[in-house]
Formats: C-alpha cells, sequence, structure tokens
C-alpha cells in the first residue's frame, strides 16, 4: 500500500478512536446484549435460541447503521471543515485520498463486525460466530464503501443517508421481491406484471440481496460450510471495488 494511503487511512481510523466512537458502539451492543437476556427470560421455550436471534438480527441491524452514519458523518464533518482542501491543496493524487479513506473505514468496519460477534462466540459457539463476524464483516465493506460513494455524490447528510437507507432496505428484501414477482397471484401474463418481473430480475443484477449475508439460522442452526462463504466474499470484493471507482470518478469530476 502507497504510504500516502496508509497514513489517510491511519488518521481515518484515529479519528474513529478519538471521537470514542468505539465507546459508543460498545454502548449499543451492551443494551442489545442486555435486552437479549430479557428475552431469554420471558421465552416459554427454547430462550437460549430466542436470545441468540433476537442479538444476532437486532445487532446486526445496529451495526449497518452506525458503520453506514459513522462513515457520512466523518466525511461529511472533512467537508465542512475545509479539511478537504487542504489536503487537495497538496501533492496528492485524489485517488489516494478515496482509497485511504476507504481503507480506515473498512478497518473500523472489520473491528465491528469482531466486537459485535464476541459475545456469540458464547451463545452460539465459536465457529459460528466466526462465520457470522465475517459474513458481517463483508456486508459492512458494502455499506461502508456504498456510504462514502453517497457523501461524495450528494454532498449533503441527508440525501446521503436517505440513499444509503433506501438501498440496504432494498438489498435485504430484494429476494422476496423477486419470488413476489415471479409468482404475481393474478394476471401473470399481463404485460404490467412481466415488465415488473424484467425490472426486478434486471434490479438483482446490480444490486446484492443481502439476505444471503450474516445468516442467523448459522447461529441457531448449524454453521455454514466455509465453501458458501467464498461467494459472499467475491461478491463484496466486487462490489467493493466498483463503488471506490464510482466514488474515485465523481471525486475527481467536482471542484473544490
Amino acid at each position: 500500500m502507497d504510504s500516502r494511503i496508509a497514513t489517510i487511512a491511519r488518521y481515518t481510523i484515529l479519528e474513529a478512536l478519538r471521537t470514542r466512537f468505539p465507546l459508543l458502539v460498545i454502548a449499543v451492543l451492551a443494551a442489545l446484549l442486555a435486552a437479549s437476556f430479557f428475552i431469554e427470560a420471558i421465552s416459554v421455550t427454547e430462550g437460549a435460541r430466542f436470545q441468540t436471534g433476537f442479538y444476532a438480527a437486532g445487532v446486526r441491524l445496529t451495526c449497518v447503521f452506525v458503520a453506514g452514519l459513522y462513515v457520512l458523518v466523518s466525511v461529511t464533518r472533512e467537508f465542512n471543515d475545509k479539511g478537504l482542501d487542504v489536503l487537495l491543496a497538496l501533492d496528492l493524487p485524489r485517488s489516494h485520498y478515496v482509497l485511504g479513506k476507504l481503507a480506515g473505514f473498512l478497518a473500523i468496519a472489520a473491528a465491528i463486525a469482531a466486537i459485535a460477534a464476541l459475545p456469540l462466540a458464547w451463545l452460539a459457539g465459536p465457529l459460528a460466530a466466526l462465520q457470522w463476524a465475517a459474513s458481517l464483516g463483508l456486508e459492512l465493506a458494502i455499506v461502508a464503501a456504498l456510504a462514502l460513494f453517497c457523501i461524495v455524490t450528494f454532498n449533503q447528510l441527508t440525501p446521503a443517508a436517505s440513499f444509503l437507507l433506501a438501498f440496504y432496505l432494498l438489498a435485504r428484501s430484494l429476494t422476496a421481491i423477486r419470488l413476489m414477482s415471479a409468482h404475481p397471484l393474478t394476471g401473470a401474463d399481463s404485460l404490467s406484471s412481466q415488465a415488473i418481473h424484467f425490472l426486478v430480475e434486471a434490479l438483482a443484477l446490480v444490486i446484492p440481496s443481502f439476505d444471503a449475508w450474516t445468516q442467523t439460522a448459522w447461529l441457531v442452526n448449524q454453521p455454514a460450510p466455509w465453501p458458501a462463504l467464498l461467494p459472499l466474499a467475491g461478491q463484496s470484493a466486487l462490489y467493493v471495488a466498483l463503488l471506490a471507482a464510482a466514488t474515485m470518478f465523481d471525486f475527481y469530476r467536482k471542484n473544490f
């Protein structure tokens, strides 16, 4: 890695540490863990499964929200503080800035996934927790790359956060939408149904189906086979690379 990219990544991580972001993550995870014990206490049967499922589902959404929002706020603060103007005035290619920030955010995402999976090593076993953490890290990597693209493109927190939220909700529900479009209750042969089915299938080609990532079933039923994680890793690497390229393209055409 280029020294300038590594330096930007390092200061991105230091910024997260100095803004007490880790304390926020730990506090939220501790609250969810405490709530999971309450769920176990009120469960009539299979309390451990309910506890594990509640914690895993809740912490997944929480980590996505926290990681994505942190990327948006961090870059927005640089835009508003004019710190980016100082960096661009130096002999620093814009691509190095994007890659450095992305590398730092990916490291933060991996740390969030690792911390979130620690209680699951006790609740569901080390192997299942390791697979779940690896998949969550890949999912957060896509979210972080998308958040960086959104804030560079929109330059405003509200539209960037709205787009990020809409994209994630669509990606989480894409498989269900595909099933409904492929098997409508009525009018399967109508032109509108066929057009909707074509549109949904076209979206499925460019949007990841996040329901395949970070499955709670790996924790409450049985761990997934390791080869099943390889396609997820490949798709995640592809989406992160495409989003990084799109971010650099949009960043180069902007005037600051």
